[in-house]
């Protein structure tokens, strides 16, 4: 038992260098409260009900399933009440040739009956869809969803396949194994009792309604306690002949005590509450937490020993059940590796046994050779037999070492050596599933959808109908457009689906008026918008060449101590984070200026990239000047900066607001002299006084917040010296096409493992719960962000949040205050002198403070979906877990447009699934960023799709040296054959997919490309049917 879940999970990985790692496993605890209205995620369920199974019923045959010796939790999983019988629920096992009785059906309804939801296309764990004879599940246990493919009752196939593209990955060798989602199953009896629930308690009538039709609904969870009959513990589940054993008691005695206490405040403001405003009706109070004391009696009374292992030595008189081990913690080197090889060397010679253990391969190489510098024998092997006298490298990830005199042994790890946590569990990032780069267009045409034909301009997408005529049978798209004449109705077009690449969903702004067929006007806005464009394609072309003729400086190839300074990155790098740094990298090694832009989602690690960089270039004695918007950033840069660089001769300073003028003095002439190397600071650095000695590398922090005239320096820069830009606005993937070599970009869009997707609440604002949510994070000492966003009001409710939590520090924030006043809550925020900020939307933008993990939006309703995104994304930086709750007021009834804003993002909760609707809205904002603000009128007339398109096609005309002739437009091909060639209902029955599939095929003009979608079509819906072949044929005639 461990205090809390990272713990958890180091112990883990620490114990699966020690045992064989299959046999040691993690019962993760919920990350919700009992009462809150939240489930736990599939995941957590699932890997717990893993857990519970393998130790009721351990399979023989696969290590993954089989037997276990030791099981990590922790504290909050040994306290917290379970449904009884978890271990004996089956889950849904598949394999390749196994004969099914009742076939995929009676698999379905297993599926359903251990509450995976059933949808069109498989993206989440818990989730699972059947097309034909093919079945996609995503356990909550895998790491990739699986497909299985069927003849009859017979499964034919199993394999594993990746969310981004739905195509198949491999093989599954262990077949299909899928635990339940949730821990409270809707059985017949928790559906009666529901029902009987609802009648005696009409405040939970909805919820328990659902129960009782077989829905699960979210939260449900809580009312466990009424619904089954007595809750477990799980020292219950454990077998007869195990030792319990409590790693660092004082700490898990604190850590329990404080879950007891918050669990109680949910309670009091948990449903039943809630509802009725009284005390509980129903006693909900067997799901709470038990106290340690309770968990330990009741083991003991069941016969399981309870030892706990204390840092601190127990009283004089030692009774017999103490045992004292004689080691003391290794020592601590922080970085100083000639004083750890010193060390050993001692060691070696005084005939000790020393163990040194790395997280990778790569530290314990080096080490390895430093060692064999100085001639200790050392040996590099992954199970040593310890021999006296020998140093053995191994690689395992444990946390801390340890030295005895009695055994004369000594363990070093990798963090007593480096003074810095190695990357953690590696395993973690397996269960992040990287965001898709996007093969799969996301956003669906719904009936009354505008749309934009690049022919026939704007009109009104009505349906997708089937025809047949002269014997073959196509699919049409029929759009409306405006009346050719007043008081008639709208004309239609009819559009066959091998000609979807002209449609395009109209997304810019409000709802334009349709345009009608046949008249100039469309004509007229798009030639205008195609002019627009060469201007911009124009201007990008010529800093483009400028820079290309401009001799920049060519870095030389890392130095050692730049790869001293990456090993030192206490994280995993995500594979787009390294692939990033490479890029940038090769840029600086060329002999021309760079210009490179790097997305990512904010808290992605960018600024790993901007360190990484700078250090190269002060490698090569350069200056470099890093630019940010806001003073706060100033700060946060500079501090990650010189905490990285602190080992090194780096010297690094920063100019904002907070220096005195005599400070700021002392900074430039350090720069002007060449004595400062990385210079951090906002505008006031394009300033005329600022001089550099010798400056190589300009990195510039969300640009797009810089005025015009800064932004006009800026681009002068770009002719002399290698500029950066980082930009958190995701820049739309078809102008990033368009814009290949002409402003290189990266982009990241792998969430680093440490993110937790933000457990969201959507309800009516209410006092109870709002003052539980505060206090639950101060108790976690985190800090909380209350969003309301009316100036007049904020000061009145930042009054009632101090009466509502008294012990709270409570500070506001607003737009209208002064920018000195603003910058300093600001930063008395990050540095944690308050603990709630009210404020206004101002948090939306660049915000890093790691240490607020609650939101609370008062009147969420009157956002838009994509700044509620961006503000979520404020919270969930840390390791916490993360809570926002969206309120409304219950008063007033929300508009059905809010109503949708509110489900849409309670449902989109992912770490960077940044959602199609919100994506696209600030891929708007991004695209304006980047060609400059002018555009959003002509984005606005011919909508945003069709717009990037003559972007691209600008941008290929002056690279292929055309310039200004306006060029005819490609000839628009028709193939009509009279075949029978469309895809039936009965293969891809959703309208979303066929579409999808539709497009794809359009959007195919080699035989390479329709080979693929073929592929992609047998691999997820089966054998292509005769129609189907012809399709692609008449494809490929027209390709």
């Amino acid at each position: 038992v461990t205090a809390t879940g990272r713990e958890a999970e180091d112990l883990v990985a620490a114990l699966g260098a020690l045992v064989d790692g299959h046999r040691v496993a993690l019962y993760p605890s919920w990350e919700t409260l009992p009462h809150e209205r939240l489930s736990p995620r599939a995941d957590t369920v699932g890997r717990r009900l893993a857990v519970l199974r393998r130790l009721r019923h351990p399979s023989s045959d696969d290590p993954a399933t089989g037997p276990l010796d030791v099981v990590v939790a922790p504290v909050r999983s040994i306290l917290q009440p379970q449904v009884p019988g978890l271990g004996d629920l089956e889950p849904v096992e598949l394999v390749k040739g196994q004969d099914v009785d009742g076939g995929l059906d009676g698999v379905v309804r297993r599926l359903v009956d251990i509450s995976y939801a059933r949808v069109e296309l498989v993206e989440k764990r818990g989730e699972f869809a059947v097309r034909g004879g093919i079945l996609d599940v995503f356990p909550p246990t895998e790491e990739h969803p699986v497909r299985v493919e069927w003849w009859g009752d017979t499964v034919e196939e199993v394999r594993a396949f990746k969310v981004a593209d739905q195509r198949s990955l491999g093989e599954v060798e262990h077949g299909l194994w899928a635990p339940p989602c949730r821990e409270l199953l809707l059985t017949p009896e928790v559906r009666e009792r529901a029902m009987a629930l609802a009648e005696t308690h009409p405040e939970l009538a909805e919820i328990c309604t659902r129960i009782a039709d077989g829905h699960p609904v979210e939260g449900m969870e809580a009312l466990a306690p009424v619904l089954v009959d007595e809750l477990r513990l799980l020292v219950d589940e454990l077998p007869a002949d195990t030792t319990v054993l409590v790693a660092d008691p004082e700490k898990v005695r604190t850590r329990a005590h404080d879950l007891v206490r918050t669990s109680q405040e949910f309670l009091e403001a948990s449903w039943a509450t809630a509802a009725v405003g009284g005390k509980a009706p129903i006693d909900l109070g067997a799901a709470a937490y038990k106290t340690l004391v309770e968990v330990r009696e009741h083991a003991a009374g069941i016969g399981l020993p309870w030892w706990s292992l204390s840092p601190f030595t127990a009283d004089e008189d030692l009774d017999d059940d103490t045992v004292v081990l004689a080691a003391t913690p290794a020592p601590g080197y922080h970085g100083e590796v000639s004083r750890a090889v010193e060390d050993m060397k001692a060691w070696a010679r005084d005939g000790w046994r020393v163990v040194v253990t790395t997280e990778g391969h790569g530290p314990a190489q080096r080490l390895h050779e430093l060692l064999k510098d100085a001639e200790v024998p050392a040996e590099l092997s992954d199970s040593p037999v310890l021999e006296p006298g020998r140093v053995h490298l191994a690689t395992a990830c444990f946390e801390s070492g340890f030295r005895s005199e009695l055994l004369r042994t000594v363990l070093v790890t990798e963090t007593d050596l480096t003074g810095t946590r190695g990357a953690g569990s590696k395993d973690v990032s397996k269960r992040m599933p990287s965001r898709r780069k996007n093969a799969i267009d996301p956003v669906q045409l719904r009936p009354g959808d505008v749309v934009v034909h690049e022919q026939h301009g704007v009109g009104r997408y009505l349906e997708m109908v089937q025809r047949t005529v002269q014997g073959a049978t196509r699919e049409y798209l029929i759009l409306e457009y405006a009346p050719s004449k007043k008081g008639q109705p709208g004309d239609r077009v009819f559009v066959p689906t091998d000609q979807l690449e002209l449609v395009t969903k109209y997304v810019g702004g409000e709802a334009p008026s349709l345009d009608r067929l046949g008249g100039g006007d469309w004509a007229k806005r798009k030639g205008r918008a195609r002019k627009a464009v060469k201007e911009i394609a124009a201007g990008l072309i010529q800093l483009y060449s400028a820079r290309m003729a401009a001799p920049g400086h060519a870095f030389g190839p890392d130095t050692p101590w730049q790869r001293e300074l990456e090993d030192a990155f206490p994280y995993v790098e995500t594979p787009d984070q390294l692939e990033a740094i490479d890029e940038v990298k090769r840029d600086m090694e060329k002999a021309v200026p760079m210009d490179r832009v790097v997305m990512g989602d904010v808290g992605y690690g960018k600024t790993e990239i901007a360190v990484r960089a700078a250090f190269k270039a002060v490698q090569d004695g350069k200056q470099v000047a890093v630019l940010v918007p806001t003073t706060l950033l100033v700060q946060q840069h500079y501090n990650t900066f010189r905490d990285r660089f602190q080992a090194f001769p780096v010297k690094v300073r920063a100019v904002s607001r907070f220096n005195s003028d005599r400070e700021q003095k002392d900074v430039l002439d350090g720069v002007r002299d060449g004595s400062v190397d990385v210079v951090i600071g906002t505008h006031r650095l394009l300033s005329k006084d600022t001089q550099f000695k010798d400056l190589g590398l300009v990195i510039v922090d969300e640009e797009q917040r810089f005025g015009v005239e800064h932004k006009e320096f800026l681009k002068s820069m770009r002719v002399a010296v290698d500029v950066l830009t980082m930009s958190a606005t995701p820049i739309p993937r078809t102008l990033e096409m368009s814009l290949t070599g002409i402003r290189e970009m990266s982009t990241i869009l792998t969430p680093p493992e440490e993110r937790h997707p933000v457990l969201t609440f959507v309800g009516p604002y209410d006092e109870k719960q709002i003052s539980a949510a505060i206090r639950r994070e101060l108790l976690r000492e985190g800090q909380v962000f209350f969003l309301h966003n009316r100036v007049e009001s904020i000061d009145r409710v930042a009054r009632r949040i101090r009466e509502l939590v008294p012990e709270a520090r409570v500070a506001t924030g607003h737009g209208q205050m002064s920018e000195e006043a603003l910058e300093h809550v600001m930063v008395g925020f990050w540095e944690k002198e308050f603990d709630v900020l009210v404020c206004t939307t101002i948090v939306e933008s660049g915000l890093d403070i790691p240490n607020a993990n609650t939101l609370i939006v008062d009147r969420a309703d009157a956002f838009g979906l994509s700044q509620l995104h961006q503000i979520r994304g404020r919270v969930g930086r840390g390791r916490e877990r993360a809570y926002a709750y969206f309120t409304y007021q219950p008063e007033k009834p929300l508009t059905e447009l809010a109503h949708d804003r509110l489900a849409t993002i309670a449902q989109n909760t992912e770490v960077g699934a940044g959602m199609a609707v919100a994506m696209k809205d600030l891929e708007i904002r991004g695209a304006g960023n980047l060609l400059g603000g002018e555009q959003s009128g002509h984005i606005a007339s011919v909508g945003f799709d069709l717009y990037m398109r003559l972007v691209g096609e600008a941008v290929a005309d002056f690279k292929r040296g055309g310039g200004a002739a306006d060029e005819p437009e490609a000839p628009d091909t028709r193939v009509d054959l009279p075949v029978d060639a469309h895809l039936p209902h009965d293969y891809i029955p959703g309208e979303r997919l066929r579409l999808e599939a539709y497009r794809r095929l359009a959007a195919a003009y080699d035989d390479a490309a329709i080979e693929a979608v073929r592929a992609e079509l047998a691999d997820r819906y089966g054998p292509l049917p005769d129609p189907v072949e012809r399709l692609l044929l008449v494809a490929r005639n027209r390709a």
